[in-house]
């Protein structure tokens, strides 16, 4: 009997550690940045989140806005 209950102790602490690590990743997640890339071959450019492949290399800085589009600018005007 105490096999079975040191099992079920196995268990939880095992779901207990999972539960714990989906928690601390969701709360650190974020959208990837968008970048241009340009082609080694003939020089085309494409935006995307991910390289599109081995013949292509970074042509800009992240971009925060979907698209490789700027982040918008709110402006706030205090009342009077």
């Amino acid at each position: 009997m105490t096999g079975a209950v040191a099992s079920l102790q196995a268990c939880r602490m095992w779901a207990g550690g999972l539960v714990f690590t989906l928690a601390t990743t969701a709360v650190f997640a974020a959208p990837a940045p968008w970048f241009y890339w340009r082609s080694k071959v003939d020089g085309q450019r494409v935006c995307a989140q991910t390289s599109p492949g081995a013949g292509w290399a970074k042509d800009s800085l992240p971009y925060d806005g979907p698209g490789c589009a700027p982040r918008r600018k709110v402006l706030i005007v205090p009342m009077r």
